[in-house]
C-alpha cells in the first residue's frame, strides 16, 4: 500500500463542496492501493459547519492537524462583525450595501495576503511536514486549492525533497471570476501570476475540474495537466423511497452569489405565472443555502416572493434528500468571463438525483457538454428568455401529467469511486 500526503485547508467538520471533493477521494483511495494521510488546519475559518460529513472519513486514517494564524479576527473586528459569525466565500453578501470598511479590507486582502489569508501557515507547515516526513515517509503528495497557499506548502516540500507532487485546482487562480474584484496593484498582480506559474511548472501533474480549466492551466505553464471532475457518491444516493414535492418545485442548492443571479430566470418565471394561472398555483422556488441580497431584490422586483421557499444551509445528507424530492433542479452558472469552464460540484449530485435540470450558462461550456452527454436537462444562454420559458413550460406540462423524470444516462463515469480510480492512476504515474 503506497502512501500519499494530502494537504487541504478544508476538512470536516467544515462543510461545502471544497471539503467533499477530497473527503470522497480519501474515502475510496484504499481500494486502489493508496493509504491517505491528511494534513489540515486545526482551527481554520469555515464558512459552514457540517458534522454529517465526518461519517465518510475512513476508519483509522491519519489526520494531522496544526494550528493556523489567520487575520480573520482582525478583519471581523474591523468591519464590525461578531467573532462567531462566518465569513462568506466568493463575495457573497447578505447586506443591502457593503460597508466601506469591507471594501477596504478586500483591497488589503488582495494586495497584502498573497495568495490568500492562509499565507502565514505556509512556512510553519513546510517546517512541520519536513520533520514529519523524515520519520513517516510517503510516496507522493497532493495539494488542493483554493486556498492556493496549500500549493505553496507542497512546493516548499517539493523543492527540499523532490517528492512527487499532484497539484489539484478546484477553481482557477488568477482567472477566477472575482480576481478583478480584489483591486490588485500591478505589483500584487505580478506576484500572484509568478506564484501560480511556479506551482504549475514544478508540480509533476496538475488536475483540474474540467477541460476548459485544464487547457488554461496548460497554457499558463503546467507540464502535465489532466481533467479530474467532481462527482457523486453512489452510497449517498442509494435508491430510497422519497416523497416528491407536491408543488412544481424548482430548487437551487448551494451558495447563490451575485454572478449566479440571472435576470432571465426571474423574467421567465414572472411571465409564465402571468400567462399560465395553473403554473402560478403550483410554483415553488426553493433556494437552499446562502443567498446574495441581489437575488432577493430580483425576486421582489419580479413579484416572485410569494413563491419563495428559502432554506438555510442543510447537512449534506439532507441536501441529497431535497435534491431527490424536488421536481426540477436549477443549475445557475456564473455569468463571468470564465463561464465556459465552470463545472460545479453540485452539478454531478444533480445528475445522481435523476431530476430534470434547468441550466443557465454558456451553451458551449463544460457543463453544457456534460448535460448533453447525459441527457439530464437543458442549458439556456444568459439572455435566451424565450428558450428558457419553453424549457420550464415543457417540464411543467410533464409535471401536470405525472411524468416528470430525467434519464441521466451514462452518469456512472462520474461516480466518486470511478474518479478515485483515475486519481490513483495519476498518482502512480508520478511515482513510477
Amino acid at each position: 500500500m503506497r502512501k500519499v500526503l494530502i494537504i487541504t485547508y478544508y476538512w470536516p467538520p467544515a462543510g461545502g463542496a471544497g471539503v467533499q471533493r477530497w473527503l470522497k477521494f480519501v474515502k475510496y483511495l484504499r481500494e486502489f492501493g493508496w493509504e491517505p494521510v491528511i494534513y489540515t488546519a486545526s482551527n481554520g475559518e469555515a464558512p459552514v459547519i457540517d458534522t454529517s460529513l465526518a461519517q465518510d472519513i475512513p476508519e483509522n486514517v491519519e489526520v494531522i492537524k496544526t494550528p493556523i494564524w489567520e487575520p480573520y479576527g482582525v478583519y471581523k473586528k474591523f468591519i464590525g462583525q461578531k467573532k462567531d459569525e462566518k465569513i462568506n466565500t466568493g463575495f457573497l453578501t447578505e447586506q443591502q450595501k457593503p460597508k466601506a470598511t469591507e471594501k477596504m479590507s478586500v483591497w488589503v486582502r488582495g494586495n497584502f495576503f498573497i495568495p490568500d489569508a492562509r499565507k502565514f501557515w505556509v512556512k510553519p507547515s513546510i517546517k512541520y511536514l519536513l520533520n514529519y516526513l523524515n520519520t513517516h515517509p510517503v510516496d507522493a503528495m497532493v495539494s488542493t486549492g483554493p486556498p492556493h497557499s496549500m500549493h505553496l506548502i507542497a512546493m516548499g516540500i517539493k523543492r527540499k525533497t523532490g517528492l512527487p507532487w499532484l497539484a489539484d485546482f478546484r477553481d482557477p487562480w488568477t482567472n477566477i471570476d472575482f480576481y478583478k474584484d480584489l483591486m490588485l496593484t500591478s505589483m500584487a498582480d505580478k506576484k500572484h501570476r509568478r506564484l501560480e506559474r511556479e506551482v504549475l511548472q514544478q508540480a509533476d501533474v496538475v488536475t483540474a475540474i474540467g477541460n476548459t480549466l485544464r487547457d488554461e492551466l496548460k497554457a499558463l505553464g503546467a507540464r502535465h495537466a489532466a481533467t479530474l471532475t467532481n462527482g457523486y457518491d453512489e452510497s449517498d444516493v442509494a435508491l430510497k423511497e422519497v416523497q416528491m414535492d407536491e408543488r412544481f418545485s424548482l430548487a437551487h442548492i448551494g451558495s447563490l452569489v451575485k454572478s449566479r443571479n440571472h435576470p432571465v430566470l426571474w423574467k421567465a418565471l414572472a411571465a409564465l405565472v402571468k400567462e399560465h394561472s395553473t403554473l402560478a398555483e403550483h410554483l415553488e422556488i426553493k433556494l437552499v443555502g446562502k443567498v446574495d441580497i441581489s437575488v432577493l431584490q430580483s425576486l421582489e422586483e419580479y413579484e416572485l416572493m410569494p413563491y419563495l421557499n428559502k432554506i438555510d444551509y442543510l447537512p449534506h445528507d439532507e441536501v441529497i434528500k431535497v435534491q431527490q424530492q424536488s421536481q426540477a433542479l436549477l443549475l445557475l452558472l456564473n455569468n463571468t468571463h470564465n463561464a465556459k469552464g465552470i463545472l460545479t460540484g453540485k452539478f454531478f449530485e444533480y445528475l445522481s438525483a435523476r431530476r430534470p435540470i434547468i441550466g443557465i450558462g454558456a451553451t458551449d461550456g463544460d457543463a453544457a457538454r456534460v448535460m448533453a452527454e447525459t441527457q439530464a436537462g437543458t442549458v439556456s444562454d444568459f439572455d435566451d428568455l424565450e428558450g428558457l420559458k419553453q424549457n420550464i413550460l415543457t417540464l411543467f406540462n410533464d409535471y401536470q401529467q405525472n411524468k416528470l423524470t430525467s434519464r441521466s444516462v451514462g452518469i456512472e463515469k462520474y461516480s466518486r469511486k470511478t474518479l478515485t480510480q483515475q486519481l490513483a492512476a495519476l498518482l502512480a504515474s508520478v511515482v513510477e
